[in-house]
């Protein structure tokens, strides 16, 4: 089985090829030192099983995870983490599998062997039960065979047409295949639906404005407009009284 390492920390890195140099049935393709090494990397070679640490600078283990399990082939996860906190609690309440560093050999083995037996529905959804209440730090987009990703910070809106989603961030604009009903749960902190094909960064809104064709948002920072459609309008003036 194909195998992908990731973690910040070069010694760690080594301690796991070693490990995995005694299971011949386990072939290490890759090796990441970030979070965003890994999207790219698990997209290229498609490993089985990945070794995650969680504690990452930049993106951590469990945002970079999220964006893993949108593979159209995602890896099992075990995570690997110094830090026995509260996190590993919402792992053992969802049975996936972590090991505590430095990792030992049998450990190891067991949670290979565990993540072996996994098929693809049931490494979706331990993974979605472990992050359901992590909010991504970013948003991850394909453009022209390259990866991008977006900081949440910068993007002023979400903006759907059929299948695609219209990211509109500070330096221009990319599409994702993501629903926007999914974007709107996750993201409810910090967006609000001003249009049933359109959610908008509350912070990066400048005002209201009426016009004949109806209200809109207008932005800091950017010329765009959108409109607020007469369902959405109550509660958009709500939360701009309340900014």
């Amino acid at each position: 089985m194909k195998v992908l390492i990731v973690d910040d920390e070069k010694p760690a890195r080594e301690r796991l090829k070693r490990l995995l140099g005694a299971m011949p049935e386990y072939k290490i393709v890759a090796e990441a030192r970030n979070g965003n090494e890994a999207i790219e990397l698990a997209r290229e070679y498609e490993p089985d099983i990945a070794l995650m640490d969680i504690r990452m600078p930049g993106m951590d283990g469990l945002e970079s995870a999220r964006h893993i399990t949108n593979n159209e082939r995602p890896p099992a996860i075990i995570f690997t983490t110094a830090f026995s906190d509260h996190a590993l609690e919402a792992f053992e309440s969802h049975a996936v599998d972590y090991l505590l560093k430095p990792v030992k050999v049998e450990k190891l083995q067991e949670s290979l062997a565990a993540c072996s037996r996994l098929n693809r529905a049931q490494v979706q959804d331990r993974l979605d039960q472990v992050s359901q209440e992590e909010v991504r730090k970013h948003i991850c987009a394909r453009v022209r065979g390259n990866l991008v990703l977006i900081p949440l910070e910068d993007i002023f809106y979400f903006q759907a047409e059929q299948k695609y989603v219209t990211v509109r961030h500070i330096d221009g604009e990319v599409l994702i295949e993501e629903p926007l009903k999914k974007l709107e749960q996750e993201f409810a902190t910090d967006f609000h639906r001003i249009h049933r094909n359109a959610l908008v960064r509350l912070d990066k809104i400048a005002g209201m404005k009426n016009n004949p064709d109806g209200h809109q948002v207008f932005f800091n920072e950017i010329d765009d407009k959108l409109e607020i459609s007469r369902r959405h309008l109550p509660g958009v003036r709500k939360v701009l009284k309340n900014l």
